[in-house]
């Protein structure tokens, strides 16, 4: 159980690592969504299926598909195609590819043998999570929502000024 663990956490901080280094913002979200699942599959390992299951459904589908949208309305123009195939070469996937195939093997193997179950104290039902959530840590949890909201705030400000500049995309002129 330990092992697994480690290989989890090292396949999280590898990924991680290359998404932070990563050159081209197309690399980069290939693998924090590896590094996403890594965190799901360490969640399951510690027994916590709901906030596995929060990981995978919230993060790494919703939000990084979300990220991925913004990338592609970023690079509008005939020469984004060309260079979308120079950034999505076989070679490029190789890398995530390795790192969810490690963590697909690690879940494969435990699914089977029935090893690594429950490795915390029990299992934490929803009805658990949104009690503490809204209890103890309410604080916390309005603090994080004003940042979001700020974050969205600024982003839209930041995004409707750059559209508003002169040769700026928002009304379309010159396009055919």
């Amino acid at each position: 159980m330990d092992y697994a663990f480690y290989i989890a956490a090292a396949a999280a901080l590898a990924a991680t690592l290359r998404a932070i280094t990563a050159s081209h913002a197309v690399h980069a979200l290939l693998y924090f969504i590896v590094s996403l699942l890594a965190v799901a599959v360490i969640f399951l390992l510690l027994g916590a299926h709901f906030a596995a299951a929060l990981e995978v459904i919230v993060y790494a589908g919703a939000i990084m598909v979300l990220f991925i949208f913004v990338v592609m309305m970023l690079n509008p123009g005939p020469r984004s195609v060309q260079r979308e195939r120079h950034w999505l070469r076989p070679r490029i996937w190789a890398g995530p590819a390795v790192l969810a195939a490690v963590l697909a093997a690690e879940l494969v193997y435990f699914a089977a043998t029935g090893a690594g179950r429950s490795a915390g104290a029990g299992q934490v039902e929803p009805a658990e999570v949104g009690l503490a959530l809204f209890g103890p840590y309410l604080l916390g949890v309005e603090m994080a929502s004003v940042v979001l909201l700020a974050g969205l705030v600024g982003a839209y400000h930041l995004g409707w000024h750059l559209g508003r500049r002169p040769g700026g995309r928002e009304t379309g002129e010159g396009e055919a």
